[in-house]
């Protein structure tokens, strides 16, 4: 009862800080644009390199965090970013120049690491055969998040596209206070170990896991999945108003309906489909190769309607995730779990780091209107391709593995 209660609290954190995040993004093109006077598709290259700056400050800090929160706890970690994402949106509100919105990705990516102790505080308190499914749940917080958090931002932004992020503020604020009076540690004190820099940055956090070659070649399939699922947040609003023409009210809703998807998914689905496909692998298999079909299907859908179509079909790519983490954490041992956490969260951002800028040049390239051809949905050809090479990565893992326990 104690740990059902304490997976309740970090999904209702999490919850709210993704609502938080979800309400700026259907009004983010437009700020830009309002900030810098660029037609959208140009807009699009600062959305990318706003994006850049965000994953690359995460990159480095998510290990950082993953580390202190092995040392001290993960309940002063998480409530210190939580704070520290408050204040970015306040910032960002009142944001003169597209010079500030840099400055607010900059915080918001120290702050934004705090998903690597919240995953360890889940495997904290999960025993190894349940921690798919708990991932899975807290998952779920992202896609209840997405569904209210972009709806609530399309209504808001029909008031001026600075109002989402002043809403956004209140969110993580409330969500601080919430986390002060209600998170219970979860990392015991005899279980704690000290904080070592050499550790506690990415090539560190590496160094560390060349001892697990199993997590490492589950990392690359991970990082390969998560390059092209940055396509997701960094064109997805840009895509579907220069395609279909959609308003921020119509790209909220587009974003919520994902959430919905998200959330039945891991919020129950995982629960269900895991023990049935036979385990987390085959579950992150179907989870890739489905990622993969459904970024094919919005890459080339002709109608809005269409686009809806796919998001349902989104229920089996969202197991990919939450079995791949469930997978890695099985082979880390207890005192390592936030190192694992802080580790997964830097190839996370390192994915981030690398795929908007990319991916919205390429959309900024083959949106154009003098483009040659003219392909919008040129960039989710690539996440196709990069999902499909992860399910590759994966087979080759078990493969390796295999042949390990049988040497």
């Amino acid at each position: 009862m104690a740990n059902a209660r304490a997976v309740t609290f970090i999904f209702i954190t999490l919850l709210i800080d993704t609502i938080g995040f979800g309400l700026i993004m259907p009004v983010l093109p437009s700020l830009i644009m309002q900030l810098t006077g660029e037609p959208l598709d140009q807009a699009a290259r600062y959305g990318g390199w706003l994006g850049f700056v965000f994953a690359g400050v995460q990159f480095f800090c998510a290990p950082l965090l993953g580390n202190l929160s092995d040392r001290f706890g993960r309940r002063p970690v998480l409530l210190f970013s939580l704070l520290a994402l408050g204040l970015d949106y306040v910032l960002m509100g009142f944001a003169p120049r597209i010079e500030w919105l840099f400055v607010g990705r900059f915080i918001a990516g120290v702050a934004g690491a705090s998903f690597g102790p919240a995953y360890a505080y889940i495997a904290d308190i999960s025993p190894p055969e349940r921690r798919a499914q708990n991932f899975g749940l807290v998952g779920a917080a992202f896609g209840v998040g997405f569904i209210a958090g972009p709806a609530i931002g399309g209504l808001l932004g029909s008031f001026g596209p600075r109002v989402p992020f002043f809403a956004a503020a209140c969110f993580s604020l409330l969500n601080v206070t919430f986390g002060y009076f209600a998170l219970p540690e979860s990392l015991p004190r005899e279980s704690r170990r000290p904080f070592d820099w050499s550790r506690a940055h990415p090539l560190g956090t590496l160094r560390q896991m060349r001892r697990y070659p199993a997590v490492l070649r589950l990392a690359a399939a991970a990082f390969l999945w998560q390059l092209g699922h940055q396509v997701l947040p960094s064109v997805w609003s840009f895509y579907t108003m220069e395609k279909f023409g959609w308003t921020t009210r119509m790209v909220g809703a587009s974003l919520a309906a994902s959430g919905v998807v998200m959330a039945i998914s891991q919020g129950m689905l995982t629960r269900v489909l895991i023990p049935k496909l036979g385990g987390e692998r085959r579950s992150a298999l179907v989870g890739l190769l489905s990622g993969a079909a459904v970024y094919l299907w919005y890459a080339f859908a002709a109608e809005g309607w269409m686009v809806f179509a796919g998001i349902a079909f989104w229920a089996f790519a969202a197991l990919a995730w939450p079995s791949l983490n469930a997978l890695m954490s099985q082979r880390i041992p207890p005192t390592a779990q936030g190192e694992l956490q802080g580790g997964l969260a830097s190839v996370s951002s390192l994915a981030s780091i690398i795929g908007p800028p990319v991916l919205t040049q390429v959309f900024a390239r083959f949106a154009a209107p003098t483009a040659v051809p003219r392909f919008p949905g040129a960039p989710f050809v690539a996440a196709s391709l990069l999902a499909a090479l992860s399910a590759v990565v994966l087979l080759w893992s078990r493969t390796r593995e295999t042949r390990a326990h049988e040497g």
